[in-house]
């Protein structure tokens, strides 16, 4: 199988992985979580070495775990920066008080943010250099947090992986999480530019369906949010008493889905390299 094959596998892999959501009753929710995770992560490390080489991909994921496991343990002992919050056992496994797998999940959705986040501020063909160093880890932080958003009051108050002890105004999840989302993928991101910056070969040009089947798996991320379970119950109440709406719930996630990560796919398909900068040859075939 070429690389290309296998890129496309894990993008329909992945697919598959967010319309078993819509059957948590017949599907074993550590099988769907796994699902959820393991796709993407394996995406980032494939797609990443092309485009970076090994050594870089490892890299952005060594910041990946770095950063995110230090402020996601940070904050459930302190409340810095997400707000005070715990993991239940649904994602299984954990490192002190952060489940393995979503510290995974920093790697692969914070990969498809990157980049997407360097195919609009432009010149994505190129090695990281001028403003992009500044705003392309800035367009990365919104599209990874954009994600967040369309997804955090589902698992949080449908799925049960964590619970905000305290509330939030935005269906139960505090807007600090939101805040401390952005503050800790900007860092990673910002230290990964900073990185190719000193090293500007690192960056190896790709042929137009690479740069593709990324912005396809962060479209196929967005539009797994319309097929989530519904409850029986029509309201649910979060750690603070407060009820809120399930329509409610799936409604701001599909709206978010469509309109704020659908708008960040468009733009990074518009913005996309044309065949004329392609590398001659295929890559990985």
């Amino acid at each position: 199988m070429n690389t290309r094959a296998g890129l496309s596998a894990l993008v329909l892999l992945y697919a598959a992985a967010r319309l078993s959501q819509a059957f948590p009753n017949k599907i074993p929710m550590a099988a769907i979580v796994a699902l959820h995770v393991l796709p993407p992560l394996l995406f980032a490390l494939v797609h990443g070495a092309l485009r970076y080489g090994t050594r870089g991909i490892l890299a952005f994921a060594g910041l990946c775990l770095l950063i995110g496991n230090l402020f996601e343990n940070l904050s459930v002992f302190t409340g810095f920066p997400f707000g005070h919050y715990y993991f239940t056992d649904v994602m299984g496994p954990k490192i002190f008080q952060v489940p393995i797998l979503l510290g995974l999940a920093y790697i692969g959705m914070g990969y498809l943010s990157w980049t997407l986040g360097l195919l609009i501020v432009g010149d994505s063909g190129k090695p990281i250099a001028g403003h992009r160093v500044l705003t392309g880890p800035l367009v990365a932080a919104f599209a990874m947090v954009a994600w967040d958003l369309s997804m955090d009051p589902i698992w949080s108050n449908l799925v049960h992986g964590w619970v905000w002890q305290k509330g939030g105004a935005y269906f139960g999840v505090p807007v600090s999480n939101f805040l401390g989302w952005y503050l800790t993928v900007y860092l990673i991101c910002q230290s990964f530019a900073l990185y190719l910056r000193r090293r500007p070969g690192a960056a190896l040009p790709l042929p137009r369906w690479c740069w593709q089947v990324a912005v396809i798996f962060y479209g196929v991320a967005a539009a797994g949010n319309l097929f989530v379970a519904r409850p029986r119950q029509p309201v649910v109440t979060d750690a603070a008493g407060t009820v809120w709406t399930v329509a409610g719930i799936l409604g701001a996630s599909a709206l978010v889905s469509i309109f704020v990560m659908g708008a960040f796919a468009l733009i990074a398909w518009v913005r996309m390299p044309d065949r004329s900068s392609e590398p001659e040859g295929p890559v990985g075939a």
